[in-house]
């Protein structure tokens, strides 16, 4: 449902999520191709995407950057925060468990979204969220039941990827807050920038490599800053404007989809019966808990 705005979008929102869904699904096959490690990834993504975007941001909106009040500030810096964890957490989830796993994982954001929506405005769970909350319980269960067979790795890289989707969740949250005040280029550069500082920071003092990789690696890394985060997450908070977080949030279960199939062609993965039916319960789970959200 859209949500009521004096003014009205230029073009239907619906196509910018279907575009994000289709930027986004890249993401986890360039972590995977990029040979670095996984807080370097995360920080040349945001730092690359940051880099493009501020030149245009310097020119269109460094008036209302340098006029934000002190609260909206913090807030956009803090969801700058939590889109580095969500990076740093989901990425290092790929070195451990498979591409399918870990965005089938990732993106049970709509069920925090859920659930930590009535937290904030004290509203109550709906009997259809507290299902959700079960469904995914048992899903989880499944899948971690099917890792388990192969290693102890793999139930880190599932739980790494389950950490990265409240991230997600805290920081689609934050950005709906935000995007009814803010101009998503402001928004954007703010949120990508901060987590960019942050994990960079990181990277320089764990003394991680930063030079030195192959051509190949290089090109995922600018994979990852232009189509999977400036197109698809600034698509998404495009449309944080006009739609509730929980129907972002539900859009994002799209990229498990497109993931798993460009996974299929890139890696030869595939998806065991343990691995389709406990993703399945999940996805369902997230369906449910978002709708009753709504």
């Amino acid at each position: 449902m859209i949500v009521n705005e004096k003014d009205r979008p230029p073009f239907n929102p619906s196509l910018a999520l279907i575009s994000g869904v289709l930027a986004v699904s890249t993401g986890a096959i360039f972590a995977k191709l990029a040979e670095a490690p996984p807080l370097v990834i995360a920080a040349y993504r945001v730092g690359l995407a940051s880099l493009m975007l501020a030149p245009l941001a310097w020119w269109k909106v460094r008036d209302e950057i340098m006029g934000l009040e002190r609260r909206e500030f913090v807030l956009a810096l803090l969801s700058g925060l939590f889109l580095a964890l969500h990076f740093s957490t989901w990425i290092s989830s790929l070195s451990y468990t498979s591409v399918a796993n870990s965005v089938v994982l990732v993106n049970t954001n709509p069920l925090w979204v859920g659930i930590l929506t009535p937290a904030i405005s004290k509203d109550r769970l709906t009997p259809t969220t507290k299902i959700g909350i079960v469904l995914s319980v048992i899903g989880g269960a499944i899948i971690g039941a099917g890792d388990f067979v192969t290693g102890d790795q793999a139930l880190w890289g599932d739980f790494l990827a389950l950490l990265g989707s409240i991230c997600a969740a805290l920081y689609l949250l934050l950005g709906r807050n935000l995007r009814r005040k803010l101009s998503l280029l402001a928004y954007v550069i703010i949120c990508y920038g901060s987590a960019a500082i942050i994990l960079w920071s990181l990277v320089l003092i764990l003394g991680l490599p930063v030079v030195g990789f192959s051509s190949g690696t290089y090109g995922a890394f600018v994979g990852m800053a232009l189509v999977s985060q400036i197109i698809g997450h600034t698509s998404y908070n495009w449309a944080l404007k006009w739609f509730s977080a929980s129907l972002v949030a539900i859009t994002l279960l799209g990229e498990p989809i497109g993931a798993t199939v460009l996974a299929y062609i890139v890696f030869d993965e595939r998806l065991t019966w343990t691995k389709f039916i406990g993703g399945g319960l999940i996805l369902a789970a997230i369906y449910l808990a978002a709708k009753g959200e709504q």
